[in-house]
């Protein structure tokens, strides 16, 4: 049996292909995807060919094709192996660590059933947006601290999503793009700053009676990281979720880290612990599990943060369109209903 795949096939090439569907393993569920959703600053490194793409990246390596991606998704599940008993077939579910695939074989314990009242589109989000939800964790947000976002790309404007409803006031969204800022406005920012403004920083002081609580750091770029700095309150937390790819900051340390007593919070969405959850660290399949209440429940919209969506017959347009930065949608998703 076969089933098409979005692949990475060289410098900046992606692809439609037909690939092997794997037989079940005994603790996999076979699902059929409805959605998928593109995490740019991850596909972009990866379809560019960038070797700086996880924490655990060789530096200097050379990238080797093909490459896959496309790890937040949903679906119909197919088939369950024989030591699966939360799942079966026909269960609507979303995934995480999955590929742009039609038919993705997958580990039980990274497949969450969904609620009824709960979308595809919606749930093909839900793994995207635990990383944010994990940084705001690991600050130990309490309601009614005032909350920062540097950088409104998907990761970010998540975050903004996720601080209201997590009880942050106020929400400070920034980034020089004006209409990622509205966007941020729409979705639960109280303001939305642009970094490149002379007085930034001495605005967000005077909108936050002296300094931010908590800033979640997703630009990854060492000037985003020093401004955030530049906004914080004394004992402050942040949270750096944006991956950098580069090593080369300056940060004056001394002066607005240690003086100020920061915390300075690694966040990547792989820092976490793997089998039980704790304040402020929880498991990601507890993170997608919450993700899916939160949306049940109806306290975030996910429906409304959603640009664009695509056909992944139109994958080697699309991804090129994300190299060369032609205005690519901050949320943008592959339907796999009409793939054959």
């Amino acid at each position: 049996m076969t089933t098409k795949q979005i692949v990475f096939t060289d410098f900046n090439k992606a692809e439609l292909l037909e690939k092997e569907v794997p037989n079940v393993g005994d603790n996999e569920v076979k699902v059929e995807l409805e959605f998928s959703s593109i995490s740019c600053g991850t596909e972009k490194a990866l379809v560019s060919g960038n070797q700086n793409i996880n924490p655990n990246s060789i530096e200097g390596q050379e990238a080797k094709f093909p490459r896959a991606s496309g790890y937040s998704s949903s679906g119909t599940v197919l088939e369950v192996g024989k030591n699966v008993t939360g799942l079966k077939k026909g269960d609507r579910v979303a995934l995480m660590w999955s590929n742009h695939k039609k038919i993705n074989v997958i580990d039980e314990r990274k497949v969450v059933k969904l609620s009824d009242n709960v979308s595809f589109r919606e749930a093909a989000l839900f793994n995207i947006a635990t990383f944010p939800l994990a940084a705001i964790r690991k600050t130990r947000l309490e309601v009614g601290e005032s909350l920062l976002v540097m950088g409104l790309g998907i990761l970010g404007l998540f975050g903004v999503h996720l601080a209201k409803a997590s009880g942050a006031a106020p929400v400070i969204a920034v980034d020089p793009i004006a209409e990622r800022r509205e966007k941020a406005l729409q979705f639960g920012a109280d303001y939305a700053l642009n970094p490149l403004d002379e007085d930034f920083a001495q605005k967000v002081k005077e909108i936050t009676d002296g300094g931010v609580k908590v800033a979640i750091e997703v630009t990854g770029l060492g000037v985003g990281l020093n401004q955030a700095l530049d906004c914080m309150a004394r004992f402050g937390r942040v949270a750096l979720l944006g991956c950098t790819r580069d090593k080369n900051f300056t940060i004056d340390y001394y002066r607005k880290v240690h003086g100020v007593g920061v915390e300075l919070i690694g966040a990547h969405a792989m820092a976490r612990p793997n089998f039980e959850s704790s304040p402020g660290l929880f498991t990601q399949l507890d993170d997608l599990k919450a993700m899916e209440k939160l949306c049940a429940y109806k306290r975030i919209d996910l429906l409304g943060m959603i640009d664009e969506t695509f056909s992944p017959y139109d994958c080697t347009d699309v991804y090129l369109r994300l190299v060369e930065g032609k205005d690519f949608p901050v949320v943008s998703q592959f339907d796999w209903r009409e793939v054959k």
